[in-house]
């Protein structure tokens, strides 16, 4: 497709685009392919860095414009990536979806987005599919990249661990601040300035034991990959309050596992 092309597909479901060639930087070279959600004076527009010679192998596969979503597909060395684009309750917004999936349309995007035990358990519930992309139904209730599943067995939540108007984010994106938040299980790790990602306690003492100087490092003890649970207020800024009347699991949108990922610059 042409540059003038894709934007007008952008305009079928009430969105301005803006199709151009990467920024040259200072310092390293900007990607071939890179989609954000820009805002001039006359609001927010889908921002498409596109390097030239992908244009032409850059296309629209699906619009739906009574949804105001469409799907974006770009063909590149390492294979074909696919962005669901649209408006999230009151802002636009676009998510890489996972290359593992089928995806052919706004639909099966929404599906591949979902994580797979939600998916699971509207099958179990037996879900209609006219309900399976809206916000809530009655498997989940959804902000954002959140997804709140209401959790079965309440008890399994140890309430001494309650946490109060606390956070929960996804690397640099705005948070989504919960009333009240349990973290629980998941793999003791140590953090530090110099080991941000965390070391398991085995791995400490090992690296102690060859370089003593580090047991003066501020080491915290944290959790990782362990289950959170919420109840109560759920407020963002780009997005409704959801109240969550009980406990519920709280799962993250599959964009993560694309890799797809690595072209969008929108963070919500």
């Amino acid at each position: 497709m042409s540059m003038q092309s894709i934007e007008r597909q952008f305009t079928r479901i009430g969105a301005r685009a803006k199709v151009h060639p990467p920024i040259a930087r200072r310092w390293g070279t900007p990607p071939e392919v890179s989609i954000d959600i820009g805002n001039d004076a006359e609001g927010e527009f889908f921002d498409l860095a596109i390097q030239p010679k992908l244009v032409a192998e850059t296309q629209v596969i699906d619009v739906q414009p009574s949804m105001r979503h469409l799907l974006l597909m770009s063909r590149q060395d390492d294979g074909k990536h696919k962005f669901l684009c649209g408006h999230d309750e009151r802002h636009w917004f676009v998510a890489a979806v996972p290359e593992r999936a089928s995806v052919s349309s706004v639909k099966t995007a929404f599906d591949a987005l979902k994580p797979t035990a939600v998916r699971a358990l509207e099958n179990r519930l037996g879900v209609k599919p006219r309900k399976r992309n809206r916000r809530r139904n009655e498997a989940f209730i959804r902000q954002g990249e959140w997804f709140f599943v209401p959790v079965e067995n309440p008890s399994f939540v140890d309430k001494r661990l309650v946490l109060r108007n606390e956070p929960i984010a996804r690397g640099s994106g705005k948070p989504h601040m919960c009333e009240e938040v349990v973290r629980q299980g998941g793999q003791l790790v140590y953090v530090s300035n110099q080991y941000p990602n965390g070391v398991t306690e085995i791995q400490r003492r090992q690296m102690i034991s060859r370089r003593p100087e580090l047991r003066h490092l501020h080491w915290v003890a944290q959790r990782r990959n362990p289950s959170v649970f919420v109840r109560g207020r759920v407020r963002h800024p780009d997005h409704k309050t959801i109240i969550l009347n009980g406990w519920h699991q709280v799962l993250m949108n599959t964009e993560n596992e694309s890799i797809a990922m690595r072209h969008v610059a929108f963070t919500d």
